[in-house]
């Protein structure tokens, strides 16, 4: 049976998997020894599965499929910071980026090829949405990473708008806090959106995980311009959806906040700021905007960006910001896909 025809196991929870088993009569603790296998264990092929029948192997074999990916290309940042590149079997190309950390790595991965949203400082944006990941793309590039280095937290802030792909994102995040899975922890996941209402809603009751929101203005005016998702659902109806996301314990909101200079980095933005988010348990992470090729956008100065920062702290908000990583590689999101997509055209017009 072609590949196409199989069921790839890793789009499948465990709750799912064990539907599937016994859909051919298999006793359901199979689904277990399986997932094991697939996510501890890393492996490519059922013939490693050395604790499940011969014949069950073969019957695998012949209806189910285990998709793998490997990094078409790999850059080493000289602090440490790596980026991959993944192509898709359809030829999609998707990146994710390892970060590390004192005590720990965490890595960045994708959800989509390319983004509907079209935020005017993104150059994920400027590719337009291609396609979703599945859940098993979604899980492989974890997979994939952690065969080179330690994976401590993951972050879906990569390629493409997460709350957008819900239907292959959710079963992911399962995939990931399983203990028979990735088993990672739900304060070592962080998934970040846009701002799409109705789906916030539906993350939080299906899943447990920190939330990571992309504000980057202070007025609906601005947000129009830069976020277009603003149109639909502008800031007071987004902070109200956050005053009622479930938290869980004591956690906090992460407000993004992308730094433009002479835009959204004036005093008075940080007032503004500060009274929008006065009744929302969150922490605010300040980003300098990252330039790229064919940007209107420039980073802030140091003085705007320390000012703003000050002005947070003083008003007794937890504010991280977050500095530049990989800047002497393809670090910012889309950019070692838009390296692969230029080359072709480069290559052909130095013959």
């Amino acid at each position: 049976m072609p590949d196409s025809l199989r069921t790839d196991l890793k789009n499948l929870t465990l709750a799912a998997l064990e539907q599937f088993l016994q859909g051919q009569g298999k006793e359901r603790y199979r689904a277990t020894q399986i997932f094991k296998w697939l996510y501890q264990h890393d492996v490519s092929s059922f013939e490693e599965m050395t604790n499940v029948s011969k014949a069950l192997r073969a019957e695998l074999a012949r209806t189910a499929c285990i998709s793998r990916l490997e990094p078409e290309t790999v850059e080493v940042g000289t602090d440490g910071t790596r980026k991959y590149l993944f192509m898709l079997e359809d030829g999609n190309a998707v990146e994710s980026v390892i970060i590390p950390d004192e005590d720990r790595n965490t890595l960045c991965i994708s959800s989509q090829a390319g983004c509907a949203m079209q935020c005017a400082f993104c150059l994920t944006g400027t590719f337009s949405l291609t396609r979703n990941l599945t859940t098993a793309e979604i899980v492989n590039q974890i997979l994939a990473v952690r065969r080179d280095v330690e994976v401590r937290n993951i972050v879906m802030m990569g390629m493409g708008e997460p709350l957008h792909n819900l239907d292959n994102v959710i079963p992911a995040l399962q995939i990931m806090a399983e203990d028979n899975g990735l088993q990672l922890s739900s304060r070592r996941v962080t998934v970040s959106t846009c701002g799409l209402v109705p789906e916030l809603e539906r993350l939080g009751r299906e899943v447990t995980v920190n939330l990571a929101v992309s504000l980057n203005a202070t007025t609906d005016e601005l947000r129009d311009r830069i976020m277009p998702v603003n149109k639909a659902y502008p800031i007071a109806t987004l902070l109200a959806a956050l005053k009622n996301y479930p938290l869980p314990g004591r956690r906090k909101i992460t407000i993004e906040y992308v730094l433009l200079g002479g835009l959204n980095d004036t005093p008075e933005d940080a007032k503004r700021l500060v009274r929008l988010l006065s009744d929302i348990p969150c922490k605010i992470n300040l980003i300098p905007f990252n330039p790229h090729e064919g940007a209107d956008f420039r980073p802030p100065t140091r003085a705007a960006l320390d000012a703003f920062h000050k002005y947070l702290l003083d008003r007794h908000f937890t504010v991280i910001t977050r500095d530049s990583r990989g800047s002497d590689i393809s670090a910012a999101c889309g950019q070692l896909k838009g390296k692969l997509d230029r080359k072709p055209s480069q290559e052909s017009s130095d013959v």
